[in-house]
């Protein structure tokens, strides 16, 4: 949801550090998630930008977009209004402490820069780039360090999720365990 608003934010050709000019943007700003064929489809005011929100200049600006009071206000209460129902399963670096503190499971998915890094040159790959692994471990070192240390919601563990280090399993086992974790939560047995 943070890279969607990003998206439209460069689209807009705003300074992703302007927060004056990104907070007059969200008013018209609509993001939505849908399923489709098992896979999260990302809609910007109606629009599918599930791929283009993975580009690499919304994957740099993204945490200066994020850090803004007014876009994190904006998208957690669109995050609690879909999870207002329950049964939801959401993703994200403040969902657990900030958006969503009393869930009923929390997980915090941690993964070595390097593993990360490998998992995300593949993914570029496969859409056609040819990344660099080196620049890729850079940008993910920045993009922590400014999400963990920015005023608005950084990213940090909640005091009653169950860290997952995820650098060497594959995501059917990441999967595996993370199912096995709920099972065990339901039957009363965690």
């Amino acid at each position: 949801m943070y890279r969607a608003v990003t998206l439209k934010v460069l689209r807009a050709g705003i300074s992703p550090e302007d927060r004056a000019a990104v907070a007059q943007l969200l008013p018209e700003t609509h993001v939505a998630l849908r399923r489709e064929g098992g896979v999260t489809r990302v809609l910007l005011d109606g629009s599918d930008v599930t791929e283009e929100i993975r580009s690499r200049e919304v994957t740099r600006a993204v945490s200066s977009v994020s850090s803004h009071r007014a876009v994190r206000e904006a998208m957690v209460r669109e995050q609690r209004r879909m999870g207002a129902e329950g049964g939801i399963v959401l993703e994200g670096r403040d969902i657990g402490t900030v958006v969503f503190p009393d869930a009923d499971v929390k997980f915090f998915i941690v993964a070595g820069i390097e593993a990360r890094a490998r998992r995300r040159a593949e993914e570029l790959r496969r859409a056609g780039a040819a990344p660099d692994l080196d620049a890729l471990i850079r940008e993910i070192r920045e993009r922590d360090s400014l999400d963990s240390t920015r005023e608005e919601s950084p990213l940090k563990k909640a005091g009653d999720a169950l860290e997952i280090d995820t650098s060497h399993m594959t995501i059917e086992e990441q999967v595996r365990t993370v199912v096995d974790r709920v099972r065990r939560i339901a039957e009363g047995r965690a």
